[in-house]
């Protein structure tokens, strides 16, 4: 018997292992956490599966998002990343990439670890819907709002509160698995 997945993954493999696999797993490891927000950031206007479609392109163009290397690129590696056919060529994401990695460090020096402060903004624990249909699920919360406020006058960039809610539930934040999904229990 197959089991009931959000209706969101269906029919695309990836989608699914994805799915399966990471969306809505609660993460506290820095490291991952931005990995999850610059995908996010370059995703804005475009559709999740085209960024993981790129993903490993990505990893490797972004030396497999180190945000201490990032925040040290210069305009030469700025530049070989806008002709780099494997990611999104965006030159005002690209170049947010590089500040966001300035304001990561930032936040990891003021509160130890950026994980600390994001999961702040829940209290340290996911916030658990109950979305019956994956077109339920809100596009954006207080939570996104003030988080995105709060990202913005750090100096993040491309940070607006439907982003930031999608990194939420990206990153486990808040479970909007469907309540029927077998996945919802799980994480």
């Amino acid at each position: 018997m197959q089991k009931h997945k959000c209706g969101w993954c269906l029919g695309d493999a990836l989608y699914e292992a994805y799915h399966d696999l990471e969306w809505g797993v609660p993460v506290k490891d820095d490291a991952t956490i931005f990995e999850f927000l610059i995908l996010e950031t370059f995703q804005a206007g475009l559709s999740w599966i085209t960024i993981l479609k790129k993903r490993e392109n990505f990893r490797k163009a972004f030396d497999r998002f180190d945000y201490k290397k990032i925040a040290k690129y210069n305009e030469a590696k700025i530049e070989s990343l806008l002709q780099d056919e494997g990611v999104v060529r965006n030159k005002l994401k690209v170049h947010a990439t590089v500040s966001n990695a300035v304001a990561f460090m930032q936040v990891q020096k003021e509160f130890g670890s950026f994980s600390d402060y994001i999961w702040g903004f829940v209290n340290g624990k996911p916030i658990k819907n109950k979305v019956e249909h994956y077109k339920e699920a809100p596009a954006n919360t207080e939570i996104s709002d003030a988080l995105s406020k709060d990202l913005k006058k750090r100096g993040f960039k491309f940070v607006g509160s439907t982003v930031v809610y999608a990194h939420m539930q990206a990153t486990g934040m808040v479970n909007d698995h469907e309540v029927e999904c077998f996945r919802y229990h799980e994480v």
